[in-house]
């Protein structure tokens, strides 16, 4: 491969030998061509990057929410980093005195708020592991997870404290405290109070230990900070261990890259703290804030209410998943047709100039001045004005609308990917760089990255276009599945974590993720199907919102479960005479095969072979949800569960194909 301007190579690759596949070279971010950076001094936990922060900005606003004020949201209210500190003490004081000392569990529950990271932060400070509890595992994950981890004390959100209840009697076997972030009711307090534990409010916590002071441990680097557990797409969710260190060496990476592209992070910035705090993805943005002495201004739990809390809080670094960004793209494409024929014509006009501009390698901000100050500055204001970079994580995004983005947003819209278990980011694409739309960039600067070969899949590492499984190496790398070393040793190779995503460098060294190890299946015929590629390229076709795509090896032939578009498919039956509301046109046959038939002219248009193509399809008019346990919180297929839930209409797909 010609000279890939973004990495540099560290290790050449090596052949098969001794039953292992072959590996491509290792690579790591040119930004760290002169090595990774050494830890800054006293820095060796999460509670330092806290402490630290309170040292240096104590009087920088840290955490705010919207007050209600008669049913009514108004301004942010703040606290700053020394009153935070203040009260994360006291906290911290009262979870030791229930008898919790490092390394005891302690769980948090409920939607992100200043109290969420109140508590985190008081575990921090007594080396305690933090365990996010998250509602959309359902009530049986989170009885897993408390008795799993065995935790002893659990915060709720008010609202959740119930369903925290619903776990008695099992989870009862460790936990001994439970504290509500907000009250706690009459009945709560007697049916926990027959178990024999404690329940407390919120107010009633802080002051528990009234004036005694316990000791700080010492934390080291190696320590555990966190147990996250991931929803896995099979099986029990697994704990994955978070050391202080991942999450360090996370946060130095970060800050390099961004100082390295002209965007350093100030104590002035904000950040809407909405996505999950549960998952990683969120909770290092969060650290990397208060590394800096920013502000993070908490959403009110709504996401129709999302847009008009980004209004008000005014962020300058916005955090999505592609279905928060799908909507914004939805919402500003109906607002640019609903502005009558000359407005939408003078918007497509700046758009196409702008991203023709663009596409010749101008900078965003450079590259129409007058279509920003007219026209996108409009798309800018609804975001509050200030967002510079929005960054969009935990699945890919389309092709269609991160170019989009790009270019009527005014701000640099990156895609990262990373997992629990790399600690969040360990590739991000570079702000200016239109080539790597569609990628997920090249590895942030503390990892080191190679390609193993998978030929099942028939992806070579060592091709001249390499492909095959992403493997990561570096400190940013968890520690383990808490009590599961037969998980940790399938995917922890010598110090290599195998990622199970198919990823393809391309010529500039960023990465392009194209398909998953394990969701390949055999036909009856023999031919190996990999599906999840075949859903990302029928994904594309604008009649339909999202597919499943299925085959066994006793078939021949695949078929797919659609939720399609409702727009699409109301028009379609219009067009064509045909009555009936939503529900009846995804029973009728003939919205079948118009849809059947939008899906082979895509299958066409990419040279599918013919055993790819769909030959039956069911249409469901609700999409995949996590009610019925058919996707992950990130929005991934459980496979398993959607062929239990379809498993009558792929009989009958299969049936009537034949």
């Amino acid at each position: 491969m010609a000279e890939m301007q973004h990495v540099v190579k560290v290790e050449e690759g090596r052949p098969a030998a001794d039953g292992r596949p072959s590996v491509g070279p290792t690579y790591r971010s040119a930004f760290a061509r002169d090595g990774f950076l050494a830890p800054v001094d006293g820095l060796d936990s999460c509670y330092d990057i806290f402490r630290m922060a309170v040292e240096k900005y104590p009087n920088n606003r840290m955490l705010g929410h919207r007050a209600i004020v008669d049913g009514k949201a108004g301004a942010y209210v703040w606290r700053t980093y020394k009153e935070v500190f203040d009260i994360a003490n006291k906290i911290g004081n009262s979870i030791r005195s229930c008898g919790l000392t490092k390394g005891s569990r302690c769980g948090i529950y409920g939607a992100n708020s200043p109290e969420w990271i109140i508590t985190m932060e008081a575990c921090n400070a007594h080396g305690v592991y933090c365990v996010p509890l998250y509602d959309t595992l359902g009530a049986g994950a989170i009885e897993f997870i408390l008795c799993h981890a065995e935790v002893e004390i659990a915060f709720a959100e008010e609202k959740k404290v119930a369903e925290l209840l619903k776990t008695f009697p099992k989870s009862t076997e460790f936990l001994k405290t439970i504290v509500s972030f907000g009250k706690v009711t009459q009945e709560q307090k007697e049916e926990v109070s027959k178990y024999g534990l404690s329940i407390y409010s919120w107010d009633e916590f802080i002051s528990l230990a009234g004036d005694q002071e316990f000791d700080l441990p010492v934390n080291q680097r190696t320590d555990i900070c966190t147990i996250m557990y991931t929803s896995g797409t099979t099986g029990d969710p697994k704990g994955v261990l978070i050391s202080n260190a991942s999450i360090i060496c996370l946060i130095a990476g970060v800050d390099r890259l961004l100082n390295s592209v002209n965007e350093r992070l100030e104590e002035t910035d904000v950040y809407m703290s909405y996505l999950p705090l549960a998952h990683i993805f969120d909770r290092v943005v969060e650290e990397l804030f208060m590394f800096h002495g920013a502000s993070i201004g908490f959403w009110r739990g709504d996401v129709k209410l999302l847009v008009e809390d980004i209004g008000t809080l005014k962020p300058t670094i916005l955090c999505a998943v592609p279905r928060v960004l799908d909507r914004i793209f939805s919402g500003l494409q109906a607002k640019i047709s609903a502005g009558g024929f000359i407005k939408s014509t003078m918007f497509n006009l700046a758009y196409k100039f702008k991203q023709f501009r663009m596409m010749r390698g101008a900078k965003h901000n450079e590259a129409a001045a007058i279509c920003d100050k007219v026209v996108f500055s409009k798309v800018k204001e609804g975001l509050g004005g200030n967002v510079r970079v929005i960054l969009s994580g935990a699945a890919p995004l389309a092709t269609h609308v991160e170019e989009y983005l790009r270019v009527v947003t005014c701000a640099h819209v990156l895609q990262g990917y990373g997992l629990t278990e790399t600690c969040a980011g360990s590739f991000v694409s570079l702000p200016n760089q239109m080539s790597m739309i569609g990628t997920v960039g090249p590895p942030v600067p503390n990892i080191d990255a190679r390609l193993e070969s998978v030929p099942d899949m028939n992806y070579d590492a060592l091709a001249s276009t390499p492909r095959g499984e992403i493997c990561i190496k570096g400190e940013t790398l968890f520690s383990g599945y808490y009590r599961r070393e037969d998980l940790t040793e399938e995917v922890l190779v010598d110090g290599w974590f195998h990622t199970g995503d198919i990823g393809e460098w391309q010529p500039d060294g960023s990465m392009k993720i194209i398909d998953r190890k394990k969701n390949i299946f055999k036909l009856s015929q023999g031919e190996y199907v990999a599906v999840e590629n075949l859903e990302n390229i029928y994904g594309v076709v604008s009649a339909i919102d999202s597919i499943w795509v299925y085959g066994n090896s006793f078939e021949s032939f695949l078929v797919a479960v659609v939720n399609p578009n409702k727009e699409a498919l109301e028009s379609w039956a219009e067009g064509n005479g045909i009555s009936g509301d939503f529900e009846a046109l995804c029973e009728n046959p003939k919205a079948k095969e118009y849809i059947l038939g939008e899906l082979s002219k895509t299958g066409k248009e990419k040279k599918l072979k013919g055993f790819e193509f769909i030959r039956a399809v069911h249409l469901d008019p609700v999409p995949f949800d996590m009610e019925r346990d058919l996707i992950t919180p990130t929005y991934k297929r459980k496979r398993p569960q959607l062929l239990k839930y379809y498993q009558g209409a792929i009989d009958n797909m299969y049936k009537s194909a034949k």
